[in-house]
């Protein structure tokens, strides 16, 4: 009986020593900047990938001349979209700085630029998870 409570508390214990500070770092530098993550874990490509991916959705959203959300508690779809953006890490703080991003709302490419803008945060929110699994060793 005693042997079978404590292979129950094993994966418990399992998964608090596998909780390091890098399963901390990684998901908190991937979001500040895409592909971060998987840098300082020496995951080259897969950064490389996601960064270009990241930042090219975001200037393009840019090029586009996409709407970047600022916070706003009085609509619904624009606090998503913040949400959205703010996924972007730097990138959104940096198009908020340099005031990019107003929008123009007599092309119609705006509206799918907006789409590129907010897509890119949150697939970089992913790429962030996918850093934290990594480090915690639940993905190779």
């Amino acid at each position: 009986m005693a042997q079978n409570a404590t292979t129950m508390n094993q994966p418990e214990n399992a998964a608090a020593a596998s909780w390091t500070s890098m399963a901390t770092i990684a998901p908190i530098a991937g979001w500040l900047f895409p592909g971060l993550g998987h840098f300082i874990q020496r995951r080259w490509i897969r950064g490389l990938l996601l960064m270009l991916a990241v930042c090219t959705m975001f200037f393009a959203g840019l090029g586009m001349q996409g709407k970047v959300y600022s916070f706003n508690v009085g609509d619904l779809l624009d606090i998503l979209g913040f949400i959205g953006d703010v996924g972007s890490g730097l990138l959104y703080f940096l198009a908020r700085a340099m005031n990019w991003g107003a929008g123009n709302i007599h092309r119609a490419v705006a509206d799918y630029g907006t789409k590129y803008i907010v897509v890119a945060g949150l697939l970089n929110v992913i790429a962030a998870i996918d850093a934290h699994h990594i480090a915690i060793g639940k993905k190779p």
